[in-house]
């Protein structure tokens, strides 16, 4: 009896241990789901558009239109004390400040425009030196675009705009946010603006192709105002997390 006693209490503890075991395993898969944890569940929006510019078929980029708060170097000639060369900010209302000369309205100009308003500005204010040498005028951005940006949004490191220089891809534009561990970038997708009442543009990333074949069709050049949207699943519960799942 005594023999029969100490056996059965040790299948009951060995059972109670598997059970634990068991409880524990299931626990800690629902805890390592991770990012893949209902992919199945989020749509793929977007379609593939092969005449969309992508990686290693580029374009340029369109006019630069002067915004507020672009930085702009003006230089003017012939020069004249306070403007031979100095660095203005567009201002909320859309003008530069040329000190005694006035403002310039510059807002929805190229830079080419806004050389010529300038000078034209200048001939008027100021008056040209002499009859045969009018001022000319050559602005330049300083560091690069201010204005111009686009979005990544979605399960992201860092959400928000970044600015746009005109080189950048859908794969840049990622990895410059940063994944998280429930991110799905396999789901992700590319929207551009269009006009109130105009249809949608939804492009498919194929984030597989991309990352992992080289392949470039759906890697999109990045434009102005574009949005990448980057969807994620479940959150790792507090012990995935604690064990390097989040």
């Amino acid at each position: 009896m005594i023999a029969l006693t100490r056996t059965t209490w040790h299948q009951r503890g060995a059972g109670v241990t598997a059970a634990a075991c068991a409880l524990a395993c299931v626990f800690f898969a629902g805890c390592q789901s991770g990012p893949g944890h209902g992919a199945r569940n989020i749509p793929q929006l977007g379609i593939i558009d092969p005449t969309q510019p992508r990686e290693l078929a580029m374009v340029s980029l369109p006019p630069y239109v002067i915004e507020p708060p672009d930085e702009l170097e003006v230089s003017v000639r012939p020069s004249s004390s306070d403007l031979a060369m100095t660095t203005l900010t567009v201002q909320s209302d859309g003008t530069i400040d040329l000190g005694m000369a006035g403002e310039v309205y510059l807002a929805g100009l190229t830079l080419d425009q806004a050389e010529l308003k300038i000078a034209e500005h200048l001939t008027n204010t100021i008056g040209q030196k002499t009859p045969r040498e009018p001022y000319r005028v050559a602005i330049r951005l300083v560091n690069g675009s201010q204005s111009k940006s686009y979005y990544v949004l979605g399960t992201v490191t860092t959400q928000g705009k970044f600015p746009v220089t005109g080189n950048e891809t859908v794969l840049d534009g990622i990895l410059a946010a940063g994944l998280r561990s429930n991110s799905l970038p396999e789901k992700s997708y590319l929207v551009r603006p269009h006009p109130c009442g105009g249809p949608d543009q939804v492009l498919k990333i194929d984030w597989v192709s991309i990352t992992q074949r080289g392949d470039t069709l759906t890697n999109y050049q990045i434009f102005p105002g574009d949005r990448i949207y980057v969807p994620g699943g479940k959150a790792p519960g507090l012990l995935g997390s604690l064990l390097g799942g989040g």
